[in-house]
């Protein structure tokens, strides 16, 4: 039996990097998964699965559109009979800008889709699971949500958000058996990371990409999605309301000069 056996779930932002991964490894485990991008390669990541012998279909949506939140809910329900586990997964960096030249529709955008993202999933998901008496929520957060200087400003508050509504969103729902955590990836190589990882490699300082963690490098989308997995299943009954750090160390220790 897989550590997710018979369970129906959704991964947003499953079109690429960590939802992919997580997509993928949630199938491998037994779930039937509903696989949400705002992307066509959403499908890409379905093909995947079943061509590997998993449940997956994919659907396109926008995270933080509640009529697309209900919408993709709903489809759930319909494919699979219920929702067991989700994953709120989906964002968005909004890219470098020095806080006097940031606009509002920036902040806006940047939180409608990595804040209201999770809060819409929590929102359409509960009365289900809470009807059932189980079920697992996990959201990405970041370690830019606990530090300074681990992502933009925007992007940062938006992160430390996330934060802060798994821990509210636990408690809001003591003793119905639903459960709310958050990962907090650290220096990942995804699409959105991209850039960070292209300019180190122009330079010729790839070897340093991840220097500032004491495991001495950066992190795999399937090293957060080995989280997710856990969070998700049964193995996680006890943990709730909680904020993950999959980032090597890094937010285990205060800046110091590397001693080489």
């Amino acid at each position: 039996m897989g550590r997710l056996e018979g369970k129906r779930t959704i991964v947003t932002g499953a079109g690429s990097g960590i939802g992919r991964a997580s997509s993928k490894a949630f199938a491998k485990e037994g779930a039937a998964v509903l696989c949400v991008d705002k992307t066509e390669a959403v499908h890409e990541t379905v093909e995947m699965i079943v061509k590997a012998g998993g449940r997956a279909i994919g659907m396109t949506a926008d995270v933080g559109l509640e009529d697309d939140v209900r919408r993709y809910v709903g489809r759930a329900i319909n494919e699979f009979g219920g929702v067991d586990a989700i994953y709120a997964n989906a964002g968005i960096s909004g890219g470098y800008v020095p806080i006097v030249d940031q606009t509002v529709e920036q902040w806006q955008e940047i939180l409608r889709v990595n804040l209201l993202g999770p809060f819409l999933a929590i929102k359409h998901v509960v009365p289900l699971m809470v009807a059932q008496k189980k079920g697992s929520i996990v959201c990405t957060a970041s370690v830019a949500g606990i530090r300074a200087n681990a992502g933009p400003t925007p992007y940062s508050a938006s992160k430390a958000g996330v934060i802060a509504l798994v821990q509210n969103a636990a408690n809001e729902l003591y003793g119905t058996g639903v459960r709310v955590n958050a990962i907090c990836p650290g220096l990942i190589e995804t699409g959105m990371t991209k850039p960070i990882f292209d300019g180190a490699r122009a330079r010729g300082n790839e070897g340093k990409i991840g220097q500032l963690n004491p495991t001495a490098r950066y992190g795999h989308p399937e090293e957060i999605a080995a989280m997710a997995l856990f969070l998700a299943s049964d193995e996680a009954s006890y943990v709730n309301g909680q904020a993950y750090p999959v980032d090597g160390g890094l937010t285990s220790t205060l800046p110091f000069v590397l001693k080489r």
